[in-house]
């Protein structure tokens, strides 16, 4: 079976050479139940590691079966382990987190059985060691004998044709060391058995052959009995552990010894927290760099603002308004888009309050007064601004006694001192950027507001007599201007357009009035019925005469309405959370609505500087990843090399490299996927409102679906890679090498 010809050992350390046997010549055949002894350092451990692949040699030649093996490399002796040699080991070499059935169990899945087909052949086999009744127990709570039972059970389960054993009794009591030779004894009759030990009285009834051992030489190689050789080879076939077993291991190891994994969980429970702040907090950083700058067509650029409007420049309906609003981060939609962009000064009569800002519509104030009332009658408004402007927060003695008006002029350059309102309430707040104020106002002036920005966004032009008058270009004799008191269909206008007629009389003329925007164009014909001047105004008109005002034309106001205001074309829409903000987006778009999110159209100076800072934060970021990485793989590598005994077991077992860190990846995968799962459910109760801490709810907000797949992908290679490092220092060298470093 095994064959041995000057075959030499040696061991180096520090430069010294050192011989563990030297030219040993030696032939061992099938039911041979050999004993080799010795005094301590004569070679016989060496030599058992050497005849059972677990040590290389350097001189001479072993023969297996006939086949030579100078020329193996380590894949080849775990081959070789793995179909002839089953081990047992003074120290038992078991797994003590297994039970005794799963011990047993392992030797057979690890070459390749189901775990079905092993079931009755592992039950009888412990019953075979007399260990039925701690099927599953689990190692560590046996005692010394049955500890080497059960490596007994191991190897017999392996059905080698070459069982070794290095002093099976050393660390046994008398009785349980007889059991133990006895069983060995039994199981030699058509096996080979290899025993080295110290105390040749032990198993001197059962030898059928003895090799003394002296200074690295055989001094004595006797036949005691001759056995009965059977012909053939007695190994069986093996294959390759199933994926399910790999798995099935994997995951046994995760989970069988708590201390180990609780710390491995917590150090990936790190990882993913770690590696979700880092990521977040780039992206909060690259978020406010996008949320700065300016834009010359938009005054107001809030980061929440998505502007809309149809490919077809067609109105916006009210129904597709209110399936705007049924989306889920929408807060409120500014219908008459230009009153977004539309900022103004009020002041009082005396000019000794003034502020300045923009309308929004006060049914969508969702804020809480930091003073005063809200709103209770026509023309009241609240007003919100920044704590450090000195009339909001300090000086409002009179602030709300007071009248305010719009700061308005006419062509004279008079002040026009129209329809007054007054601040009711204040709001603080200092997230406000620059100087700009709010104004929170009801339809009255929200109603002024877009008959104005109406007219200030269409081209208003008058076809009098063959002639175009333009508005928009210094004709102030032709301004439009809505009337209730002016019929349908007619226009009120001053004498003076008598002048332009070849009768001198307008009566009855008519005025073609256009307007013309980028969204829509219409016309309208009234007919001329009266004429004011000084003298009739307020009776005709009902209000007093101002210069400002003559030249004016009055139409009705549906009329006016109907030309100007022919729907609503842009809109804007705000959203509540601004950090899915582009979800929104792309629901608006599916909505079939040209978008434009604001945070992406501001402009800023420092393009360049701003690539640096990018590829400052991409390499910060790696490095910060690189830290990490190495930061896990030395608290892991500290946890893990209390399971190198586990993956030296394996080998010992016939498991190769590649198989033992397989399932060091799936132990770690396994792990890694579990922590980052809790992780997850976390974020997740984060977005159900469950978990609130401030840095979790922050870290959560700049987090994308996409970024947690990159986090995962990123954690999982992590895991990887600390599985890989970790093995290759494990796996380096022989199987004995790594046992005595071990040791």
């Amino acid at each position: 079976m095994l064959k041995l010809k000057n075959v030499s050992k040696f061991y180096y350390s520090n430069g010294v050479i050192a011989s563990g046997f030297s030219k040993v010549n030696l032939e061992l055949n099938m039911g041979e139940f050999v004993v080799i002894t010795g005094e301590s350092g004569s070679g016989k451990s060496t030599l058992l590691n050497v005849l059972s692949g677990l040590d290389t040699y350097e001189e001479g030649e072993m023969y297996i079966n006939g086949e030579e093996t100078s020329h193996y490399n380590e894949s080849d002796f775990e081959e070789y382990r793995r179909r002839y040699v089953g081990n047992i080991f003074q120290n038992f070499n078991l797994v003590n987190s297994y039970t005794v059935y799963q011990n047993v169990e392992l030797a057979l899945i690890l070459n390749g059985e189901s775990r079905k087909e092993a079931k009755e052949k592992i039950t009888n086999i412990i019953e075979k060691v007399g260990l039925s009744d701690f099927a599953n127990t689990k190692c560590s709570k046996l005692s010394g004998g049955q500890k080497q039972r059960v490596a007994i059970a191991r190897a017999l389960a392996k059905e080698t044709p070459i069982i070794v054993a290095d002093e099976p009794t050393g660390n046994l009591d008398s009785k349980s060391a007889e059991e133990v030779v006895k069983l060995l004894s039994e199981i030699s009759k058509d096996k080979l058995v290899i025993i080295v030990t110290h105390n040749f009285e032990q198993v001197e009834q059962y030898a059928t052959r003895l090799i003394k051992m002296h200074d690295g030489k055989i001094l004595e190689d006797k036949v005691l009995e001759k056995p009965e050789v059977e012909e053939g080879d007695s190994s069986r076939d093996f294959a390759d552990i199933t994926v399910a077993n790999r798995l099935l291991l994997g995951a046994r190891n995760a989970f069988n010894i708590p201390a180990k994994f609780i710390l491995i969980f917590a150090v990936f429970m790190f990882i993913s927290f770690a590696v979700a702040g880092t990521y977040s907090s780039f992206q909060k950083m690259e978020y406010e760099e996008s949320a700065y700058g300016y834009n010359m067509f938009f005054n107001n650029a809030s980061d929440d603002r998505i502007v809309i409007n149809k490919p077809d420049k067609s109105a916006i309906t009210d129904e597709e308004f209110k399936a705007i609003e049924a989306l889920d981060n929408v807060k409120r939609i500014a219908k008459d888009d230009l009153l977004v962009d539309y900022s103004e000064s009020i002041s009082d009569e005396e000019y000794w309050y003034s502020f300045y800002g923009n309308f929004v519509d006060l049914k969508d104030f969702e804020g809480e007064l930091s003073m005063g009332r809200m709103p209770e009658n026509p023309y009241e408004i609240i007003i919100e601004g920044r704590s450090d402007d000195y009339y909001l927060s300090e000086g409002t003695e009179d602030l709300f006694e007071k009248n305010f008006y719009l700061d308005r002029y006419d062509e004279s350059g008079e002040r026009k001192l129209e329809t007054p309102f007054k601040i009711v309430g204040i709001v603080l707040n200092d997230n406000i950027r620059g100087w700009q104020s709010t104004y929170y106002v009801g339809e009255e002036i929200m109603k002024e507001l877009r008959e104005r920005s109406a007219v200030e966004r269409s081209n208003i032009k008058s076809l009098f007599e063959g002639e175009y008058y333009d508005t928009m270009n210094g004709e102030p004799n032709f301004h439009v201007t809505p009337s209730d008191i002016v019929p349908k269909g007619e226009a009120y206008v001053s004498s003076e357009l008598n002048d332009l007629t070849q009768n001198g009389n307008c009566v009855g003329k008519s005025i073609v009035i256009s307007a013309e925007n980028i969204y829509s164009s219409d016309s309208l014909t009234v007919k001329i019925s009266k004429t004011y001047n000084k003298g009739n105004f307020k009776k005709l008109m009902g209000e007093d005469f101002k210069e400002s005002k003559m030249g004016l034309i009055y139409i009705n106001s549906e009329d006016y309405n109907n030309l100007v205001n022919k729907g609503t074309f842009q809109s804007s829409v705000f959203v509540e959370n601004v950090k899915t903000l582009d979800d929104t987006t792309a629901s608006l778009k599916e909505m079939g609505f040209n978008t434009l999110v604001m945070r992406e159209s501001l402009s800023s100076e420092g393009a360049e500087i701003k690539q640096i800072i990018s590829m400052m934060k991409t390499f910060a970021l790696a490095v910060l990843v690189i830290a990490l990485f190495f930061i896990s793989y030395f608290i892991i590598r500290i946890i893990l090399k209390s399971r190198n005994s586990y993956y030296t077991t394996l080998r010992t077992l016939g498991a190769s490299r590649k198989i033992s860190k397989q399932l060091l990846d799936i132990e770690l995968f396994l792990l890694a996927t579990l922590a980052y799962g809790v992780f997850m459910i976390a974020m997740l109760l984060v977005y159900g409102g469950v978990i609130t801490q401030g840095y979790i709810m922050d870290l959560a907000g700049y987090l994308k679906p996409v970024n947690y797949v990159i986090m995962y992908v990123v954690i999982i290679a992590m895991s990887y890679l600390i599985s890989h490092k970790f093995a290759k220092k494990l796996f380096k060298d022989s199987v004995m090498n790594t046992y005595r470093e071990e040791a």
